[in-house]
């Protein structure tokens, strides 16, 4: 696009009250986006899937997004995949955003990890797609450990949960939330290695059902209508369990249908809901002033290992941290797959453009879980799933007493009676 038909498009936007603007994001001064050109909506959508308030960056940012009226296109477009990718004599794109939307957003793979790396997306998108896992990678690469995992402080000491996912981080974190901790971060948490700090981002809670039903103090915080939201989903999915299970019902009714919907209606029992909103402990107010490396740190004094089991009870056992580092290699390998499925179409599209921190990304960051977590003792904490939330938190918390030498009584929200089955090791 030329400048002329740029500015063109910026005064008629202008005109609609449609201000083109620039926004900068920090991460904790880990990593720093910016966005150019983009209108309020644009940089909601993308305050929205960071978890982050703006702030004002004082270095040049490591990930700019320039929001664009058209996507334009060099040569022919050839597509890989069924709209998923493309790519033509400029670069590369990807077809598809946030849950499955159609989007049209240029990423340069050579540059993801480097000192710039820069998006352009067409104004309007409902997300931009592999956001995190490309932040994600620019952390490991300046030597900070992105870990999928929740934290929070208890009795004024940092707990970092991880696990593979649905492994029961979050389980863990709202069980100790309810009686007073802190809410520090869930989903991602980074840490430094080399100080035992780490730093959370007020992400989304996501919040299922059964969830609710054990947190009553939890569930009259969101609000009447998600709940009949989900009350309404709930109805229409064991309307839809009971139909494919009955034989009558599959004379009239198209049952093969409703068992392939059942999985799309079974994920819509969750609601998403800010930090904020649910805990009073909640995250500090992130500091919309350049950050530096000690704002809102919090320091690592225990890592819990958790996943489910087949046994009822829950057990609480000693791992070692170099167990949890090879074990999380692999669960963090898994969520990075979107973002290096997407490298290989790159790579079929430009073979010769590679990107060497890519190629050897899964050894830098098997290295950073060492230093982080290989010296450490930990523990490992099995439940059944689902789990009773209360009984998390009365079988985990002696074993972070025997660590913690704090006599403080955080103040708790009642937790509803919960007979606990604490297994010995």
């Amino acid at each position: 696009m030329s400048h002329a038909s740029t500015n063109t498009v910026a005064r008629a936007n202008a005109d609609r009250g449609d201000s083109m603007e620039r926004v900068d994001f920090d991460l904790h001064g880990i990593v720093g986006v910016r966005l150019l050109d983009a209108t309020p909506r644009d940089a909601e959508t993308v305050a929205s899937q960071l978890g982050l308030p703006r702030g004002r960056l004082d270095r040049r940012p490591e990930i700019t997004i320039r929001f664009v009226a058209e996507s334009s296109v060099a040569g022919p477009l050839r597509l890989i995949g069924v709209d998923e990718a493309a790519f033509d004599d400029g670069g590369f794109l990807i077809l598809r955003g946030p849950r499955k939307s159609p989007v049209a957003v240029r990423i340069p793979f050579e540059q993801i990890g480097g000192p710039n790396c820069e998006i352009v997306c067409r104004r309007g998108a409902p997300g931009i797609p592999l956001l995190i896992p490309i932040i994600n990678a620019g952390a490991l690469s300046r030597g900070y450990l992105p870990l999928h995992a929740s934290a929070f402080e208890w009795q004024g000491r940092g707990v970092v949960v991880t696990g593979w996912s649905k492994g029961g981080k979050t389980e863990t974190l709202l069980a100790f939330a309810s009686r007073g901790a802190r809410y520090v971060g869930d989903e991602w948490v980074y840490l430094d290695p080399h100080r035992g700090r780490a730093w959370g981002i007020p992400e989304p809670v996501t919040l299922w059902r059964w969830h609710l039903a054990q947190l009553p103090h939890v569930r009259r915080r969101i609000g009447w209508k998600r709940r009949l939201r989900l009350g309404l989903f709930a109805a229409v999915a064991r309307a839809a369990e009971r139909a494919v299970q009955s034989r009558l019902a599959a004379k009239v009714l198209p049952v093969d249908l409703l068992r392939r919907s059942l999985p799309a209606l079974q994920r819509q029992l969750c609601v998403n809901v800010a930090p904020e909103q649910l805990f009073d402990t909640g995250p500090p107010a992130l500091d919309p002033r350049p950050s530096t490396l000690d704002h809102h740190a919090m320091p690592v004094d225990r890592i819990v290992f958790t996943g489910s089991h087949a046994d009822e009870g829950i057990a609480v056992r000693p791992i070692a941290g170099s167990a949890v580092a090879e074990r999380m290699a692999f669960s963090l390998a898994e969520e990075r797959l979107p973002l290096m499925s997407s490298y290989r179409r790159f790579r079929f599209a430009f073979p010769r453009r590679a990107n060497s921190f890519l190629d050897r990304i899964d050894e830098v960051e098997r290295a950073l879980l060492q230093q982080a977590l290989g010296g450490r003792d930990a523990l490992e904490l099995l439940h059944p799933y689902p789990v009773s939330i209360p009984a998390l938190f009365d079988c985990l918390a002696p074993h972070l007493e025997d660590e913690f030498e704090s006599s403080a009584s955080p103040q708790a929200a009642p937790l509803p009676t919960a007979r606990a089955v604490c297994l010995t090791s």
